[in-house]
């Protein structure tokens, strides 16, 4: 079966077009022929061997899918042949079929699209988890999500309003912005690209001070890092909630300091370890994502969609964080 492949550590374009071998169901597993693979920056990472797993070689990059069921293996109850299906995989996305774990497995809304049910799992499921689990917001939090308009700033927007929250979407662009006004954001803070000395660093502070009113962000969902980090920090409400999700402009360093005259919380977010720790609890938070999709409160913001043998493109675009939500793959 055809599978884009990395070989070699490097970017994408070091990605090639090969064979792999036909997958079977073991035991525990259901084989998904997949029709979309959703990129995400975990993805970006793995290719180049800076990700905490590291596949042994040849490996097809991809971590979320869709398709249909079919095989399914010994000891699978609840899915058959012809399900429509969603799993995270963590990897081998982007092939033909692939053998996944039926506790990955989730069965897709009849109504939703395959491009849909494969941009679900990592960004919803992550901004279910950490608004609700790690940020435990209520009904009219002030939240400021930094990178909102990728797919995971997307889906935190969209989730803060069903949920009842003010969501300000800080963005890197005038055309981000409109993105993410459209999925809902109360407000936009459009910020230079780092790096920041001292007086850019306070500057940016008193855009997001601003933007957040005087009692500050109940909730900071913070998906990119670096220099963004410490002035979203100064903005932060009296026992706020700082949410580390991600770091693709760098692992930040925070003054402590800020953490004990604000009396807030940093608390990080791994929602994959929280899936497979506690998969009663995720497989709630994602029956939950259902009925939200089905009234139409959430929807993934698909802005490109690639064939399987430009996939690379479309990591490539996804590492230089040129992607306005989310970026597919179809097989």
């Amino acid at each position: 079966m055809k599978a884009l492949l990395s070989t070699a550590v490097g970017g994408p374009d070091t990605l090639v077009l090969g064979e792999l071998p036909e997958p079977v169901a073991g035991k525990g597993q259901v084989v998904v022929a997949i029709k979309a693979c959703a990129i995400n920056f975990p993805d970006t990472l793995m290719i180049e061997d800076k990700y905490q797993i590291k596949p042994p070689r040849p490996f097809a990059p991809g971590g979320e899918i869709a398709g249909i069921v079919e095989a399914v293996g010994e000891g699978v109850s609840g899915f058959a042949v012809g399900d429509r299906v969603m799993a995270g995989c963590g990897t081998g996305g982007l092939t033909e079929k692939i053998a996944v774990s039926s506790h990955n497995l989730y069965k897709m809304p009849d109504s939703m699209p395959f491009e849909d049910g494969a941009s679900i799992l990592m960004t919803y499921g992550t901004s279910i988890h950490a608004l609700k689990d790690r940020g435990h917001m209520k009904p009219g939090a002030n939240v400021l999500i930094l990178g909102g308009a990728g797919g995971i700033g997307i889906s935190a927007i969209e989730l803060v309003k069903a949920w009842g929250g003010r969501a300000v979407a800080g963005v890197s662009s005038e055309a981000k912005a409109e993105i993410a006004r459209n999925a809902g954001a109360d407000e936009v803070v459009v910020y230079a690209r780092q790096p920041f000395d001292k007086d850019q660093s306070k500057a940016l502070a008193e855009q997001f001070k601003a933007a957040a009113g005087p009692n500050g962000f109940d909730i900071i969902y913070d998906t990119v890092g670096g220099d963004y980090s410490e002035p979203a920090v100064r903005s932060i409400a009296w026992e706020g909630r700082f949410l580390v999700v991600g770091f693709p402009a760098g692992i930040a360093k925070l003054p402590l300091n800020l953490t004990l005259l604000k009396s807030c919380d940093v608390c990080g977010v791994f929602w994959g370890a929280f899936a497979a720790r506690e998969p009663e609890r995720n497989r709630a938070n994602i029956a939950e994502l259902f009925e939200l999709y089905a009234a139409g409160k959430i929807k993934p913001v698909i802005s490109g969609s690639y064939p399987l043998e430009k996939g690379g493109d479309a990591i490539a675009m996804l590492g230089n964080r040129e992607a306005v939500g989310k970026l597919v793959v179809t097989i």
